[in-house]
């Protein structure tokens, strides 16, 4: 079949849809499909030019809501070529021009790829009080006819698809299919891949180190993470034989100014020289962090699927993370993972339980992570169950 894929943006930036998309593709090529992306960036974007697969580029969108006139055109020319549309994400402007577009004779099925977007979370959470409203206006106008039209809503787990029923109405889609988000085979360990990772972060000496990896933004608790650090840090543990892990926060964001609140808090209340910020990490850097690292921690306030989290699990090393990433229920069930409350107190738990664990406990734990990732995360699984829901036969 061939399939395209609609998204506001490719930008690694932007966070986990696009890495998503490049997960799929190869695996999907393997099988014998064909694959495009339409998406708003410029076509010379640096991102674009190492994807094996055609991106079709048009151009930097207008505002927020990402209008951009060539799109409906575009889409217009285009849909009859493909056998299936996914939609990644919503609330944006290339959902309104797929729905419309998708009404011309001998257009193919369109699905919905929420990643989270319908989650309660947003439309509660008082920081985001004027978008929860732009969302709810969108809603009632526009955006339950594009669920409504759609063939189907695709989810990464059981508890997305629970948690998209409960903020709108009407919410009536055709389908709800859980099809699950599986991330490609980490590379095989190499000794310069911790040289490449020793490179970004030479403050770390041969410390040992918690690894946060992303986005460093409200959303994902970076604030949780440096207080519940901190009480780590000030906690009778200090006085064990062993010596506390440092604490590396990778990921874009910093420059912004809650990024720079971050530093300025972690400096405040963190020993001197606890906390090592390396910026966005790729290549053999990022998979020297998670290959070396005792355990990744993410204490999100909302997590759809945690992709970061899942690479952890895919380089045998166990996760700490909060109760609103998605997935946490899959990851503690198999013995792979520590999960407490998105709040201070449930950080500082999980720093305190990593602590009272023996070295027995931790590798234990570190066991259990690759089965984990193999029997429930794997991208050819989640390839297998996508192509099941969108196939021509359906």
């Amino acid at each position: 079949m061939r399939l395209l894929e609609v998204i506001g943006s490719m930008d690694p930036h932007t966070g986990g849809p696009c890495q998503t998309i490049r997960n799929l593709a190869p695996c999907f090529i393997k099988h014998g499909h064909a694959i495009e992306v339409v998406c708003l960036n410029e076509p010379d974007s640096d991102f674009l030019a190492a994807d094996k697969f055609p991106v079709h580029a048009l151009g930097r969108p207008w505002g927020s809501y990402h209008y951009h006139p060539a799109l409906m055109a575009w889409l217009h020319r285009n849909l009859p070529n493909f056998d299936a549309v996914i939609l990644n994400g919503i609330w944006q402007y290339q959902g309104h021009a797929l729905w419309r577009a998708s009404k011309r004779p001998k257009s193919p099925p369109f699905y919905i790829f929420p990643h989270g977007m319908l989650d309660p979370w947003f439309q509660k959470l008082s920081v985001y009080h004027i978008k929860a409203f732009r969302n709810w206006i969108l809603w009632k106008l526009i955006q339950h006819r594009v669920v409504q039209d759609a063939a189907g809503l695709l989810f990464t787990c059981e508890e997305e698809r629970r948690l998209a029923r409960l903020p709108f109405r009407p919410y009536q889609p055709k389908s709800e299919s859980v099809v699950g988000l599986g991330v490609p085979e980490p590379p095989e360990y190499h000794p310069r891949m911790a040289a490449a990772f020793a490179e970004k972060c030479p403050e770390l000496g041969d410390h040992s180190y918690f690894l946060f990896l992303g986005r460093i933004h409200p959303k994902k608790g970076v604030d949780l993470l440096i207080k519940g650090y901190a009480a780590l840090c000030g906690s009778p543990a200090k006085n064990s034989r062993q010596p506390i892990a440092k604490l590396v926060i990778a990921g874009p964001g910093l420059e912004t100014p809650f990024g720079q609140q971050m530093k300025k808090l972690a400096s405040d209340i963190c020993p001197p020289d606890s906390i090592c910020w390396p910026g966005m990490l790729a290549g053999d850097a990022k998979w020297g962090a998670l290959y070396n690292c005792e355990a990744s921690v993410l204490p999100s306030n909302q997590e759809n699927f945690g992709i970061a989290v899942v690479e952890t699990l895919a380089c045998g090393r166990p996760v700490m993370i909060s109760s609103q990433v998605n997935i946490w229920r899959e990851i503690k069930d198999a013995g792979a993972a520590l999960v407490e409350a998105n709040s201070v107190a449930g950080t500082t738990q999980l720093f305190a339980k990593w602590a009272g664990l023996t070295n027995a406990d931790r590798s234990n734990m570190a066991a259990q992570a690759r089965p984990c990732f193999q029997n429930i995360f794997s991208i050819e699984s989640a390839t297998r169950n996508l192509l099941a829901t969108i196939g021509p036969h359906n």
